[in-house]
């Protein structure tokens, strides 16, 4: 079994990617690959809303000008997904709402076929509000993806401005190792 995880902060090592860490960490312990990719910072363009997946239908977006298809052959290879943001004025980051957009339409295109089934988590670094907009955000996509969504002890996020800062958040800490665990089994019983 095999977890992506989406680090959607340009912050490569900022508390959005410190929080994936933590949850990747559960998975491994528990035996299931996984692989971590930096999105956020990256050339990423929202959809064109050109319909042509539903034309093509091989699970891929015929834009060719960025790294989508690349991020979607990993979405489609794994058996569960993480998608990490940092909250943006009460939302997603863009490179997360691309990823969303594009890879949602695909999966649509294709009946749904490229996601159903498949496990995902959401993961939110906050400074102090807004945090429930980008958890609801990220598993809205996961739920009409018809995703097994694992929950927590407490909402995915924590609580932290500065990179670093989330190592202070003990209950966050709690909530992403949680989190961690609680996928693991999920996938287990799903997809083994």
């Amino acid at each position: 079994m095999k977890v992506i995880a989406f680090n959607g902060s340009p912050r490569a090592n900022g508390n959005t990617a410190q929080s994936i860490q933590m949850v990747l960490a559960e998975l491994e312990k528990e035996g299931i690959e996984t692989e971590f990719i930096q999105l956020g910072g990256r050339k990423v363009y929202g959809c064109l809303a050109c319909g042509k997946c539903w034309e093509t239908k091989n699970n891929r977006c015929i834009r060719q000008d960025d790294d989508i298809n690349l991020f979607l052959q990993k979405i489609e290879e794994a058996d569960g997904i993480i998608i990490g943001s940092p909250t943006y004025f009460s939302n997603v980051s863009a490179e997360v709402k691309a990823l969303i957009d594009r890879c949602g339409f695909v999966s649509k295109a294709n009946n749904g076929d490229l996601l159903r089934g498949k496990a995902g988590a959401a993961v939110v670094a906050v400074r102090r509000a807004g945090a429930t907009f980008v958890y609801s955000a990220i598993n809205f996509f996961f739920g009409i993806a018809e995703m097994n969504i694992p929950s927590s002890s407490y909402w995915n996020m924590t609580l932290a401005l500065e990179p670093g800062e989330v190592q202070n958040d003990q209950e966050g800490i709690q909530t992403f190792q949680t989190l961690g665990k609680n996928m693991a089994k999920l996938l287990k019983q799903t997809r083994a």
